[in-house]
């Protein structure tokens, strides 16, 4: 009787043993059949565990040979905390590379509206002394007609005639003779063109001299 109840607890001591060691096996191992279409990269990705600990745990020299239904069994205790680290990197380079590109993008905006922005200073300017010198001229020429004419298309001082007080000859070579008021404005102004280029510059001979 008392070597029965020794040999049973023996017994049970060693299943408790097996049961642990069986435990803690399949905590930090795990077995895995290939499946159709499986690859080594596919596994690791699957169970976060490097192709290379994959090879090396089950004498794979190369890692394109599996094959459907071969058995793979591997160690993933210390393997989390290296992709967790290589998933980090990865973020921290695709972070780096966006903000590369908005700061580039940002750089290009910015020479974009200063270009546009001088551009439109540049037209601006264009327009104000185009219109500056526009209002010069008709300024002037409004000043020579009120000296010469009064604005009367039918104002005579001998041969002198209309608007700009225009000789005979000069009436024959740029018109003026009607008693049209565009008319007369016209051979004016062809007659101002041809002979001291702006109004301004016949309005400027006209105050030093008394006429044009």
């Amino acid at each position: 009787m008392f070597n029965i109840k020794k040999t049973l607890t023996i017994a049970a001591g060693v299943a408790g043993a097996l049961a642990f060691g069986g435990a803690h096996a399949s905590a930090d191992t795990t077995d895995y059949v290939v499946q159709s279409g499986d690859t080594l990269n596919k596994i690791s990705a699957k169970y976060n565990v490097s192709v290379d600990k994959i090879a090396a745990q089950n004498n794979i020299s190369n890692v394109n040979w599996i094959v459907t239904g071969q058995h793979l069994s591997f160690a993933t205790d210390d393997t989390t905390s290296t992709q967790t680290a290589s998933t980090t990197t990865a973020a921290a380079d695709t972070s780096s590379t966006t903000q590369a590109a908005s700061t580039t993008s940002s750089t290009d905006n910015t020479a974009s509206t200063s270009t546009q922005t001088a551009s439109t200073t540049t037209a601006a300017t264009s327009s104000t002394t185009t219109s500056s010198s526009s209002s010069s001229e008709t300024a002037a020429l409004n000043a020579l007609i009120a000296r010469e004419s009064g604005g009367n298309v039918n104002a005579t001082n001998g041969q002198y005639y209309g608007l700009g007080q225009l000789s005979a000859q000069a009436r024959s070579i740029y018109g003026g003779n009607t008693a049209d008021y565009n008319d007369q404005l016209n051979a004016m102004k062809a007659y101002i063109a041809a002979r001291y280029g702006t109004a301004v510059n016949a309005l400027a001979h006209s105050n030093s001299t008394g006429w044009y």
